[in-house]
């Protein structure tokens, strides 16, 4: 921005692009996974230093079409005294004639601590496994329609109250070019499941 240190990136998505998108479906219509306006958050507050989403709302979710390219913009807001900023993420199809918010939040400066202690027994102690074996059918039933990158849920146990669960991607999936990375940046397609992410969208 020239006149503050805020920041605006641009990009586009489609399923021509990032075709593992169409494996993310609600009643037969691709939409972006709300994790990828998280990645997006993500990778805009990294680039000046506020790696940190301290809060994000979805307004809005991003269809997606067969034949149709969406431009996105992510915009960062110069920071307040505590390093904060806010961030916007919009859309605009060539269809459109005005840009649409999908979500808007807070960026902050990441705080160094001590990562979280692995557990010392898994799964843990007292935990009962749930049966997740019906898991995505169910979800189909329901409208939700989740391919083969989208079923991560390996395993899953509750506790009094907690949940703990295993959580993955397929390890020889290629998804394309990223969505955060490629904001603003141009970096191309991934080596793997994971590459090019922060944050996997599917995850």
């Amino acid at each position: 921005m020239p006149d503050s240190d805020g920041l605006v990136l641009t990009g586009s998505v489609s399923l021509r692009a990032q075709s593992w998108l169409a494996e993310h479906a609600v009643f037969g219509t691709a939409l972006l996974p709300g994790t990828a306006f998280v990645e997006m958050a993500l990778r805009a507050g990294s680039e000046v230093g506020a790696g940190a989403v301290e809060e994000l709302v979805l307004e809005a979710p991003l269809l997606l079409a067969d034949e149709e390219d969406v431009r996105l913009h992510v915009s960062v807001t110069g920071a307040d005294e505590h390093g904060r900023r806010t961030v916007i993420v919009r859309s605009r199809s060539d269809s459109d004639e005005e840009w649409t918010v999908h979500a808007r939040g807070v960026v902050a400066p990441s705080v160094d601590s001590a990562p979280a202690a692995p557990a010392d027994v898994w799964p843990p102690v007292d935990a009962e496994k749930v049966d997740v074996s019906a898991l995505y059918d169910e979800f189909a039933a329901a409208g939700y329609d989740y391919g083969p990158l989208f079923q991560g849920v390996r395993a899953v146990w509750r506790r009094s109250g907690e949940v703990f669960a295993e959580v993955g991607l397929p390890h020889d999936e290629s998804t394309g070019a990223g969505i955060g990375a490629g904001i603003g940046t141009g970096i191309g397609a991934g080596a793997g499941a994971g590459a090019g992410f922060g944050v996997h969208p599917a995850l």
